[in-house]
C-alpha cells in the first residue's frame, strides 16, 4: 500500500530564512513618522526642521547622554548632527592645537556611535547597515556592536579610531555618522502639501526630498498649479509666473529652471506702465527701481492674460458654475467702473490696454504667441520635468496611512456637515469619489502634454479656484477685486463649511468612515490653513480627531499666526504636535545654537505600543509572508515500501 511523505521545495531553506526575518520585523516597534506642511519654498527653515526631526533628535541626545555630558556639550553635539560640515569647519577654525583636535574627533566619533546604537534599537541590523555611511560601513559596525567591557578587543577598537584620524578621515566619518542619525530618527516623512510659491527655493526642497529615504506627498493648491503649468494649462502657467513676480521669485523660473522670460518681459514693457499695486510684495529693498518696474509690468501682463483665459474657461465649462466670475464684461471701460453683484465700484490702478471691450476675453496675437512660447519653455526644462515627475510619483490628492487621513485642503461639505457634491461628466461626485476624480484628471493632463483646454486640464484650474475644490475650499477667489477695487468688502472669500464643521467629532468621524478609516485611533491630518494661535485658535480639534499642521514656514503668515506653525511626530507611543518659533537663518542657528521649537503637546498616547505589524508596512509584509507560506507548503508525494 502506498504511503505519502512531505517534500519541501528545493529552496525551502531560503524561504524559511526570509519567513523568520519578516515575522521578526513585524514585532519591532513602529517607526517614527514626521509630518510637515506648507513649506512654500522656505528651504533653510525646512532643512532645520527636517534635520532636528521637530525636536526628536534633541530628545534622543538628552536621553542617551543625560548622565554623561553636561547640557552645553549635549547642545554642541546636537548642532553638530544638524549641520556637520559647518560645525566641523567652525571647530577646526577654533581649535589651533592639532593634537587636541584629533582627540576631539576620536571622542566625537564614539559619541555618535553610541547615539546610533541608542536610536537604532527598534530597527533590524540590516536596516541600520543600509543607513550607515557607505565609506565606513565595516568599521562602524565593528564599533557599533562592541562591548564596553571586552578587554580582549580594546586595542583593536582604539586602533580603528586612531587610523581613521591618522588618515584624515575623522571629519568625513563624523559627517557620515551625523546623517545616519538624522535618517534613523525618522523612518518616514509626510509632506502634506504646498512646496511651491512665496519662498525663494522650492527647487532645493524638492532636490532634498528626491534624495530622502522614505516619504510621500499630498499635493497642495500651489503645487498643482506648477504641475498644471508643466502639463500645458495656460491658466496655470500665467498664475505661476504672476505669483513668482508678485513675490520677487522670477529667478526660480529663469535661473533654476532655465525658462526664457525675455519675450514676456518685452511684451510687458511694450503694453504696460509701472503700477504700485503690482510691485512685488515682501522684502524688495534690494531691488532697483527698474527691477521693480519690470516685475510690476510682468505681473500686469500675466494677470490680464489670466483673467482672459479664465473667462474663456468659464464659458466653455458651464458645469463649473463659475459664471459669477465673468468680470471683464462687467467693466465700463470708459467710466472705469465695474458692476459686481448688483453694486457699481470704481476701479483703480487699471491696466486694460490689451482688452477689447467688445470681446474682453479675446487674446491678441502677441499674447497667443507668448503663451505658446512659455508652454514650450516649461515643458523643455529638464529640471522642471524631473521635479514634476517626482511630485507625480510620490504625490496624491490624499493618503490613508497607518489609520490616518492626510489631506492638504479640505473635504467639501455643506453647512449641515454632509458631503458637498459636484457634477463632472454627468456624474454627481462627493467625498472620496470627488477627490479620486480630481486626481485622475490631474494625472490624465500630466500624461498628455499637448492638450491645453480639455476637461482634465480645465479641472486643474478648477482645483485652484473652484468652489467644490478640495484644495481651494472657498466660494470664490477674488484676485481681480484685490488688484482693482479699493473696497475690501469685495475681497472677501467665504470658506467652505468644512473649516467650521471640522471642529465637530461626528463630522470628522464621518469623513474618516468615508475613507474606510474606522479605528478608534484614526485622525485627519490637515495642512493649508495657518492656525491663528495668537487669537486663541487650537490646532487640535474635534477631541483630537482633527490635527491642523500648517507648517507656517511662509514668513508673510507669521504676523497673523503668532508662531511659525506646527509639525507632527507619530512614533510607537503616540502623537505629539510640535509648535515652532520663526526661523531666523541657518547662520544664526549654527553661530548661536538657535533652535526653533517652542513646545510639544501630546495629541494621542496609545495604550499598547504600536508595532510594525500594526502599520501599512506591516500589511505589505504580511502579504509577503502569506506568499512565502504558500511557497513553503509541502508537496504530498506517494512513496512505496
Amino acid at each position: 500500500m502506498a504511503k505519502t511523505t512531505k517534500n519541501f521545495p528545493e529552496n525551502s531553506a531560503d524561504i524559511m530564512a526570509e519567513l523568520i526575518n519578516l515575522k521578526a520585523i513585524m514585532n519591532l516597534p513602529k517607526g517614527t513618522e514626521h509630518f510637515i506642511s506648507d513649506l512654500h519654498g522656505e528651504h533653510d527653515a525646512f532643512q532645520h526642521v527636517l534635520r532636528n526631526a521637530s525636536g526628536s533628535l534633541k530628545e534622543k541626545i538628552n536621553l542617551c547622554f543625560n548622565q554623561q555630558l553636561p547640557s552645553a556639550a549635549r547642545e554642541t553635539l546636537t548642532f553638530l548632527i544638524y549641520y556637520p560640515e559647518e560645525m566641523l569647519l567652525k571647530k577646526k577654525q577654533e581649535e589651533t592645537n592639532p593634537a587636541q583636535l584629533d582627540d576631539w574627533y576620536g571622542l566625537t566619533i564614539l559619541q555618535l556611535i553610541d547615539l546610533i546604537h541608542f536610536v537604532a534599537t527598534k530597527y533590524s541590523r540590516s536596516k541600520v547597515r543600509k543607513a550607515l555611511p557607505k565609506k565606513f560601513v565595516y568599521i562602524t559596525e565593528e564599533l557599533l556592536y562592541r562591548k564596553q567591557d571586552d578587554h580582549n578587543k580594546k586595542d583593536y577598537f582604539n586602533e580603528i579610531i586612531n587610523e581613521v584620524i591618522r588618515l584624515d578621515q575623522g571629519p568625513a566619518m563624523i559627517t557620515g555618522l551625523s546623517y545616519t542619525i538624522q535618517r534613523l530618527i525618522v523612518d518616514h516623512l509626510h509632506v502634506v502639501g504646498d512646496i511651491y510659491d512665496r519662498g525663494p527655493a522650492p527647487d532645493r526642497i524638492i532636490d532634498d526630498l528626491i534624495s530622502y529615504h522614505s516619504l510621500d506627498i499630498q499635493w497642495g493648491n500651489h503645487d498643482i498649479t506648477w504641475i498644471g503649468a508643466y502639463a500645458g494649462s495656460p491658466l496655470c502657467l500665467m498664475n505661476v509666473i504672476r505669483i513668482s513676480a508678485r513675490y520677487n521669485n522670477l529667478a526660480i523660473l529663469e535661473d533654476v529652471y532655465g525658462i526664457n522670460l525675455r519675450p514676456l518681459q518685452n511684451f510687458a514693457e511694450t503694453f504696460y506702465e509701472d503700477k504700485a499695486e503690482f510691485r512685488p510684495k515682501g522684502d524688495a529693498l534690494d531691488l532697483t527701481t527698474k527691477e521693480q518696474r519690470q516685475l510690476s509690468q510682468i505681473q500686469q501682463a500675466t494677470a490680464i492674460i489670466q483673467f482672459k483665459l479664465e473667462a474663456q474657461l468659464i464659458k466653455r465649462r458651464p458645469e463649473f458654475n463659475m459664471s459669477h466670475r465673468l468680470l471683464l464684461d462687467k467693466i465700463d471701460y470708459q467710466q472705469q467702473t465695474i458692476l459686481l453683484k448688483g453694486e457699481t465700484y470704481p476701479l483703480n490702478q487699471t491696466c486694460f490696454q490689451t482688452i477689447d471691450p467688445q470681446q474682453p476675453e479675446a487674446l491678441n496675437s502677441e499674447e497667443q504667441k507668448i503663451i505658446s512660447q512659455l508652454i514650450h519653455a516649461f515643458q523643455a526644462s529638464e529640471k522642471l520635468k524631473r521635479h514634476i515627475d517626482f511630485l507625480m510619483e510620490k504625490g496624491s490628492m490624499y493618503l490613508c496611512y497607518n489609520n490616518n487621513l492626510l489631506i492638504h485642503g479640505c473635504i467639501p461639505l455643506n453647512s449641515d456637515g454632509s458631503f458637498k457634491s459636484f457634477t463632472i461628466n454627468q456624474q454627481v461626485l462627493k467625498g472620496k469619489a470627488l477627490l479620486d476624480t480630481f486626481e485622475k484628471a490631474l494625472r490624465t493632463s500630466y500624461h498628455d502634454l499637448n492638450t491645453t483646454d480639455d476637461l482634465a486640464t480645465d479641472l486643474i484650474w478648477y482645483l485652484w479656484t473652484g468652489e467644490c475644490s478640495s484644495l481651494f475650499g472657498k466660494n470664490e477667489m477674488t484676485t481681480f477685486e484685490r488688484y482693482f477695487i479699493a473696497d475690501k468688502h469685495t475681497h472677501k472669500e467665504i470658506k467652505n463649511s468644512y473649516y467650521e464643521q471640522r471642529n465637530r467629532l461626528e463630522v470628522c468621524q464621518a469623513i474618516l468612515n468615508e475613507f474606510g478609516l474606522t479605528d478608534i485611533d484614526s485622525h485627519i491630518i490637515n495642512g493649508h490653513t495657518p492656525v491663528k494661535e495668537i487669537k486663541g485658535e487650537n490646532p487640535i480639534k474635534a477631541k483630537g480627531k482633527m490635527i491642523v499642521i500648517d507648517g507656517g514656514f511662509s514668513k508673510p503668515y507669521q504676523g497673523t499666526t503668532g508662531i511659525a506653525g506646527y509639525t507632527l511626530i507619530y512614533n510607537s507611543y503616540g502623537m505629539q504636535l510640535v509648535a515652532h518659533q520663526p526661523f531666523v537663518s541657518k547662520e544664526a542657528a549654527i553661530e548661536d545654537f538657535t533652535d526653533i521649537i517652542s513646545a510639544k503637546r501630546v495629541v494621542d498616547r496609545v495604550l499598547t505600543r504600536k508595532k510594525v505589524k500594526d502599520t501599512n508596512i506591516g500589511q505589505q509584509l504580511q502579504q509577503e509572508i502569506d506568499h512565502l507560506e504558500q511557497q513553503l507548503r509541502p508537496l504530498s508525494l506517494p512513496t512505496f515500501p
